[in-house]
């Protein structure tokens, strides 16, 4: 297992970090344009925080491409 710390982050955490909505960020992974969360219970659902901020990244870059 590499040595890499990894932080499971809860939804309102994302919503805060990408200013999505709640129904655009499920669409989105639906349309497979963002990570998907990972199950962490029964009931419960995390995202990995490095991707969710490589979504980020890759939105700013998109920006000087557009």
């Amino acid at each position: 297992m590499p040595n890499v710390t990894t932080r499971l982050i809860r939804l309102n955490e994302v919503l805060v970090m990408t200013g999505l909505s709640r129904s655009g960020m499920y669409r989105s992974i639906e349309k497979q344009q963002f990570p998907s969360q990972v199950p962490i219970g029964d009931r419960a659902v995390a995202w990995v925080e490095s991707e969710v901020q490589m979504w980020i990244a890759e939105k700013i870059e998109d920006r000087y491409l557009s």
